[in-house]
């Protein structure tokens, strides 16, 4: 039998076609993946405070900066006392203003509470003993003998925000509240008396769904630096601590 070889272009094209499909097989396997395209970084919103308009001191609003710069409040509705200009200051979670009113505070100036004020009967406390102390205060929610819904700023100093108490008519609580004279609201034991509507209406509002509010108090004595160390570096101060146990309400028999 004749054996019919195939032609050497035969030859030269089958090895060509073979050579060219391993040249491409090797390319596929040997080329260079393209570089990953880096994912988007998560855009950073950097928060300030707002006071809306409403005046306040350079104080005022340094430390609300700071507040909210730095999440110090956790991201939840807070308060600011300016003991300088007798006016309480309310926060949203953002850091937008929600309102601010007058209050009155303590009669006597100072920073600081005398250990042991809040189990002192009425008539030993002194003069010089009855001060709304600064710092910043990780707050309680509770209740008074008059049925009324406090906040308490320090409870072991029987200090608490609630709303003007108003049975001695004497002491003219709410024409103090009216003067626009800071001077005219020092009357109380320490207490932060606020305006009825407004403590119903704004600070109940914002602060009463946070379990433990923050409430800032600015220092009339002390430089804020000293009372917030924090502000000098941008760090946040005691944000890890715990929020105080909710106590019973036997200070709840003090006048407020």
């Amino acid at each position: 039998m004749k054996v019919v070889r195939p032609s050497l272009s035969r030859w030269y094209w089958i090895a060509a076609l073979v050579g060219a499909a391993v040249l491409q097989g090797c390319g596929r396997e040997h080329a260079a993946s393209p570089p990953p395209v880096p994912a988007a970084a998560p855009a950073v919103v950097e928060r300030h405070a707002d006071f809306a308009g409403q005046p306040h001191s350079a104080d005022a609003a340094r430390l609300a900066e700071w507040v909210v710069r730095t999440d110090d409040h956790r991201g939840q509705a807070f308060a600011i006392i300016d003991k300088h200009e007798a006016r309480l200051y309310v926060f949203g979670n953002t850091g937008r203003l929600l309102g601010a009113a007058p209050v009155l505070l303590g009669a006597a100036k100072g920073d600081d509470t005398v250990p042991g004020i809040g189990d002192k009967p009425i008539p030993e406390v002194k003069p010089e003993e009855r001060t709304t102390p600064a710092g910043r205060f990780v707050a309680e929610h509770g209740g008074n003998l008059r049925g009324e819904h406090v906040i308490w700023i320090d409870y072991d100093a029987a200090v608490s925000m609630h709303p003007v108490l108003t049975t001695n008519p004497a002491e003219r609580r709410l024409e103090r509240l009216a003067a626009p004279d800071p001077e005219e609201h020092r009357i109380s034991y320490g207490c932060v008396n606020v305006p009825t509507r407004f403590f119903a209406d704004v600070v109940l509002q914002a602060l009463g769904p946070v379990k433990h509010p923050l409430v800032y108090v600015l220092p009339e004595v002390r430089t804020l630096a000293e009372v917030f160390p924090g502000l000098a570096g941008g760090q946040t101060t005691a944000r890890a601590a715990a929020a105080p146990p909710l106590q019973a309400l036997g200070k709840a028999t003090r006048p407020l």
